[in-house]
């Protein structure tokens, strides 16, 4: 791999990053052709049902495609979907060379590109900054792979490990510009999950403020065991305007489904365990709505509920340099926890981002 070929692969990276949470279920893609060393034409997808990035690419290229090399952050497609395949548009357009970072682990696509590109007679080049590229697009391979979506836990503690005083006030443990990036991952993540403690004391909206933000609000997720959920709420008045879903028990009142329903939520009845919804099954359910990515905001039970059962993927653990004290005031995962210390989730290729004030800790739960 030489120089110009992580150079250019960057741009397409660096392009594909500006369509994040824009164009889910599918994957962002960015692409870069070039000439005598030149770049003649670049793009990437701006949302699901529009071109992808070799076509945006080629046609800012025009006919000076022909006997370039396109740089791809994603194997091109080759079959017919929303669009045509951008494996026939490379032939067509008379592309000599093309460098792709990985593989697409669609099976619909999924080395089918790369060989039609080969079996007219293209050059390819696979595996350039493959590992950035996965990362990229962490998201859709989860989503792929297993037909659930990629959960985060994202939470904000103080020193002492505290998510609240004893009486339960939490605003604000971090700074401004801490829960300003926050808002970002709202607009990058398809929908977001808090159980009813929360909404029964926050009355949160969920949604992203930003200014000048063009990101979408995401789909909210209550966890409702018994619908408790007030219709004057936040979540339920504003459910005609933000999707709202609330998973509740089979046992849940059907009278109260039944004016959460008039008020525009979408209510989803699932198992329950000792009073505890089956987020496996919860999971599922989102996967076949095609939801891909889930950021959860809850408190120490919903947080308990993805880590204890292996669900959840990545964590966002802000923390603040405050320190409350307080025996019984609230830590980011309640559950049952574990006996031992061998037992404790671990967490991995961590990575350290500073605030104003306050630290954030991104990384990955160890499979």
């Amino acid at each position: 791999m030489d120089d110009d070929s992580k150079k250019y692969m960057q741009r397409a990276l660096d392009l594909a990053v500006l369509a994040m949470g824009k164009t889910s279920p599918n994957p962002v893609v960015g692409a870069v052709v070039v000439k005598n060393n030149q770049i003649i034409g670049e793009g990437y997808h701006h949302k699901a049902g529009t071109p992808h990035a070799e076509v945006h690419a080629l046609r800012e290229a025009g006919e000076e495609a022909r006997g370039a090399t396109i740089y791809v952050s994603l194997e091109p497609c080759s079959h017919f979907g929303r669009t045509p395949p951008c494996a026939d548009a490379l032939i067509e357009a008379g592309i000599k060379k093309t460098v792709i970072a990985t593989l697409d682990p669609n099976p619909m696509v999924a080395g089918k590109g790369m060989q039609k590109l080969l079996d007219a007679g293209i050059e390819v080049e696979l595996g350039v900054m493959e590992e950035q590229a996965r990362k990229l697009n962490e998201i859709f391979f989860k989503y792929i792979r297993t037909a659930q979506p990629l959960v985060a836990i994202k939470t904000a503690m103080t020193l002492d490990g505290k998510i609240a005083s004893n009486n339960g006030d939490s605003r604000w443990i971090t700074s401004e510009d801490a829960r300003a990036y926050v808002h970002q991952l709202r607009g990058i993540y398809d929908a977001i999950m808090v159980g009813i403690g929360t909404v029964l004391k926050d009355d949160p909206m969920l949604n992203v403020r930003l200014e000048n933000s063009d990101y979408d609000d995401p789909v909210r997720i209550i966890v409702d065991s018994y619908l408790e959920i007030p219709l004057y709420s936040h979540i339920v008045t504003s459910s005609r305007q933000q999707r709202s879903i609330i998973f509740c028990a089979h046992e849940a009142d059907q009278a109260r489904q039944k004016r959460l329903e008039e008020a525009g939520c979408e209510v989803q009845r699932i198992n329950s365990e000792s009073g505890l919804l089956v987020m496996e099954e919860l999971l599922n359910i989102l996967g076949e709505m095609k939801i891909c990515s889930l950021l959860v905001e809850g408190g120490g039970t919903v947080n308990a509920a993805f880590l204890e059962t292996g669900l959840a993927d990545k964590v966002y653990w802000f923390i603040a340099p405050k320190i409350i004290g307080g025996k019984d005031a609230p830590s980011p995962v309640g559950g049952k926890g574990f006996d031992f210390m061998k037992e404790a989730i671990e967490v991995e290729s961590m990575e350290i981002t500073r605030f104003t004030r306050d630290y954030l800790i991104t990384g990955y739960i160890r499979k």
